[in-house]
């Protein structure tokens, strides 16, 4: 590209739009604004002149108008600054671009003026960005003509229209990664309680504050860094430490002090996204310089989170991207593929909100597919950011990674590392007994099978996956081996009986084809035959026992054929193992990788699951083993069936952590705030935290540390109960919430049980709070994923959230963004069949009041963050039983009141903070 004279910034000739709840802000260049209606904004927008705004689907939303072209901010701030962020409103665009923070409707117009004179001068600085900005402008993207002329980019040498995507193959220009000499085994030096608090001291730097508690808790969780004794028996520390204690640089201080004594890795575990981000920013104080962090500390997640290279090539290369139709939102990509830390795409430094403004066809559904890597057999094998990333994870000393992968890699007898950590560290412990549910429970659905057969035969006709199939990922490993080619074509046959494309439409028909989706429908019409609330917009399900007339015949039917999938199979990884042996000599080592992963895949993604499923089956002419319960259940979303089939939880998921997670490892420390429930104030009693960890299945006691929080909430926090609402009365709910938020001034936090009474919540109380000046968003509504509405939550402090437990699971908000949590009514557990079954073998009524405890614990527990916060917490339901309020600290008074006196406690309470 030749560069002519110094780059002219030419903003365009474009009205500025700001929607807001009630109307739209209207300004004109170079004139003053007007505020105008919803209807007269919609018959304003022009395609030939579209105008500035932030977030055009959400504004489309708003206004009632369908999509239209617009000049959006958010797209170009991505361009700019891949891999940046950026809160996806006006504020958040001018609080990342260093402008003034707009007040007022007017001002949040003219903030869009001034962040596209920002963001097109920070471009004339960007030598790179012309070669994807010609792939986007011809593909009509709104900011064409001004990008380019910020780049300088003369017009004479534009690239030809065959070329003109040359500049999105960005994997031309990745890194390639080496291949390093496996590490010696790791050391045993323990970690003494002084080095651990000598390490804390050092992390928190001169200047910071005392804190007695958390020094003890950092020396109480060392005693996971001990080496073991005994094969089988871990040292195991089970540690609450309530909210100030500082548990994350607690548990970073010993765990650092370990891996480089023992130049050894300690995998932190977390369960939310949100925590993986904050742990990432605490390793700063660790490796405050970032190359250095880049080498020692690495974030780990499943595949399926990562950008992959190959799917990214492909979408480049088809038809349409040349065309100009998808080039907008793959220009993008481009930009943030080569700008990425690690390429993740879910949680990582990929914007959540340029997937729901371009959609997941060209962002999300760009990530590695479960089963469809061909490992180095890929073109971008040596690119590959997952790749790196497992290969970062094996010199790193800190690597975060999630509950769900630590669990299924231990499941699986080791990772793409090689083999399983020793030292683990298990932070928000309350969630592992859900984390476990999942990773070891199985489902033989429709959505399953048919993703297995599409693994198996790849993409058939009526598909829209790229898959290639197990086919093209094999057949040239086998050569002339009759025997595996055999193998492998009857796989490819028996692989049919699995539910097909379009299984959805012919089992809602009756018309199922093959045995697979036989069973599906002999399933679906004992789950409607056995429900009531058949119109429901919620999931269906029914005992397997009775089964209707021929449900079991179709079970042997399917039993049968998945019999017929698995021989072949174990006669194709035998044949692999065969030519790893006979070849030896000759093998690189890519390819011996490449066949070994074949082999584990082979055995993991087919024949374990498919024995999973035939145990399952068998059953129907068995008793289903004890520790297990199984169901026929339909999920539904807006009333339409979405999968269905037939599922099997273990009765307490946490025996199989136990003994694949906890029991070979060396060391282990589970920490939460809210590891115990207890019953009354003076119960000490670890029990129920022995029970939920699954440290109650270990042969030893561990060790249980107990760190208060130094919070003052007696004097910092109130806890009312309001008795004169009614909560069936979706009025009354709204009209509670309503002057709630309006008596604390935003910054509140509402929590709901049903989807469908947040909803009926917002449309009451939306336009009110616009009016007041309080921003109002909403799970479910918005269309934002969870991560990005707590983050605008946060950085808007008069702001107020709906939400459900996803939302109160991830919310860590301190400061006056959030003083207020009003709930619904009592958050208590679904009473489906699990939890009937659970409830019948911990405890009854005990076990049910327990976890709904631990539910308001964590909410309320959210309420205070930092010394000087202040906070209500409301619950909107007279039912609330006086047994639950030891969910509360000792000293915490629960107040039951009227509504008009919790709307004045809560406005005196919150302004004293503010006189204050």
């Amino acid at each position: 590209m030749r560069l002519t004279a110094p780059p002219v910034v030419h903003s365009p000739e474009a009205p500025a739009l700001f929607a807001g709840v009630r109307g739209v802000v209207w300004l004109e260049p170079g004139g003053g604004s007007e505020r105008i209606s919803f209807k007269e904004a919609s018959r304003r927008l022009d395609p030939e002149r579209p105008p500035l705004l932030c977030h055009a689907k959400a504004v489309a939303r708003r206004l009632g108008s369908g999509p239209f072209r617009a000049f959006d901010l958010l797209e170009l701030f991505a361009f700019v600054r891949p891999a940046q962020f950026c809160l996806p409103t006006i504020r958040g665009l001018a609080e990342a671009l260093g402008l003034p923070l707009p007040a007022t409707p007017e001002q949040e117009a003219e903030a869009l003026v001034q962040a596209t004179r920002t963001l097109l001068q920070e471009l004339t600085q960007d030598t790179t960005a012309g070669r994807v900005a010609w792939a986007m402008a011809r593909g009509g993207w709104p900011w064409g003509a001004s990008v380019l002329a910020a780049c300088g980019a003369d017009e004479n040498d534009a690239p030809h229209s065959r070329s003109v995507i040359d500049g999105l193959r960005v994997w031309n220009r990745l890194q390639e990664w080496n291949e390093t000499v496996p590490e010696p085994p790791e050391g045993q030096w323990p970690v003494e309680p002084v080095e651990a608090r000598a390490r804390l001291v050092k992390l928190l730097g001169s200047g910071a504050e005392e804190r007695p508690q958390q020094a003890d808790y950092a020396s109480g969780v060392s005693q996971a860094f001990l080496p073991r004794e005994q094969a089988g028996e871990p040292h195991v520390v089970l540690a609450e430490a309530g909210t100030g204690v500082g548990k994350t640089l607690g548990y970073i201080a010993p765990a650092s002090v370990w891996a480089e004594k023992n130049k050894g890795p300690v995998w932190i575990s977390t369960f939310t996204r949100n925590l993986q981000r904050q742990l990432d920013a605490e390793l700063d104080r660790l490796y405050p310089d970032p190359s250095e962090k880049a080498r020692r500390a690495v974030v780990r997640k499943g595949r399926e989170n990562y950008l992959c290279l190959l799917n990214l090539e492909e979408a480049v290369n088809r038809p349409t991207t040349a065309a100009g139709t998808d080039a907008v939102a793959l220009g993008l990509m481009a930009r943030w593929a080569l700008a990425t830390r690690d390429g993740d795409m879910v949680g990582g430094d990929f914007p959540a909100w340029l997937a729901d403004l371009l959609g997941r066809n060209q962002t999300l559904d760009l990530t590695d597919t479960r089963g469809e890597c061909i490992y180095s057999a890929c073109t971008h094998y040596r690119k590959c950011y997952i790749e790196k990333t497992v290969r970062r994870a094996r010199r790193a000393e800190i690597v975060v990674a999630n509950h769900a992968l630590v669990m299924i890699q231990a499941a699986l007898g080791g990772g793409e590392e090689g083999g399983l950590p020793t030292r683990y560290v298990f932070d928000e412990g309350h969630h592992i007994f859900a984390a476990a549910d999942a990773a070891f429970s199985a489902h033989l659905t429709g959505r399953e099978a048919a993703d297995l057969r599409r693994w198996f035969l790849g993409a058939e006709e009526g598909s829209r996956t790229r898959s290639r199939g197990l086919k093209a990922r094999v057949e040239d490993l086998l050569g002339d081996d009759v025997e595996a080619v055999d193998a492998l074509s009857e796989v490819l046959q028996a692989a049919r009986a699995l539910p097909g494309p379009g299984w959805h439409q012919r089992i809602r028909g009756g018309s199922p084809m093959g045995v697979g989706e036989a069973f599906l429908t002999r399933v679906r019409q004992q789950v409607y035959a056995r429900t009531e609330a058949s119109d429901t917009p919620y999931s269906l399900e029914t005992t397997t026992r009775p089964p209707v007339e021929g449900l079991i015949a179709a079970a042997d039917d399917l039993d049968h054929a998945l019999g017929k999938l698995v021989a072949p199979l174990k006669v194709l990884i035998h044949a692999l193992a065969a030519l790893l042996d006979r070849e030896a000599a000759e093998l690189e080592t890519a390819s011996r990788q490449r066949i070994e992963s074949v082999m584990r895949t082979l055995e993991r993604r087919g024949i374990m699951q498919i024995e999973a499923w035939r145990s399952m089956l068998r059953a129907f002419h068995e008793e289903v083993p004890p520790e297990y319960v199984d169901w026929f259940g339909i999920d539904r979303i807006a009333g339409r069936d979405m999968d269905l089939g037939l599922h099997r939880h273990w009765i307490d998921p946490t025996r199989p952590f136990a003994a694949a997670v906890m029991e070979p490892a060396h060391g282990l420390v589970v920490t939460s705030a809210t590891l115990r429930d207890q019953r009354d104030h003076d119960d000490d009693d670890w029990r129920s935290a022995l029970d939920r960890t699954g440290a109650a299945h270990l042969p030893f006691e561990p060790a249980c540390a107990g760190v208060p929080s130094p919070f003052d909430y007696a004097g910092r926090t109130r806890v009312l109960v309001v008795g004169d609402v009614r909560r069936d009365d979706p009025n009354q709910v709204a009209a509670a919430f309503r002057e709630l938020f309006l008596a604390a001034n935003g910054g509140a936090l509402g929590l709901f049980t049903a989807i469908q009474r947040l909803r009926g919540v917002y449309q009451r109380i939306a336009e009110t709070l616009d009016v007041a000046g309080l921003p109002l968003y909403a799970q479910h509504i918005d269309e934002l994923d969870t991560g990005t509405l707590i983050d605008i939550f946060r950085a808007e402090e008069d702001a107020c959230l709906l939400g459900t437990d996803a939302v109160r699971d991830g919310v860590d908000v301190p400061g006056r963004s959030l003083r207020l949590i009003v709930f619904d009514r009592v958050p208590w557990p679904r009473p489906d069949i699990l939890f009937r079954a659970r409830r019948k073998a911990f405890g009854g009524r005990a076990y049910e009041e327990g976890l709904t405890r631990l539910k308001l614990k964590q909410a309320y527990g959210r309420l205070l963050r930092r010394a000087g916060d202040r906070g209500v917490f409301v619950m909107l339901d007279r039912a609330m039983p006086s047994r639950l309020a030891t969910a509360f600290p000792e000293g915490v008074e629960v107040q039951r009141l009227g509504l008009r006196d919790a709307v004045s406690l809560v406005r005196e309470f919150l302004a004293e903070d503010e006189e204050g």
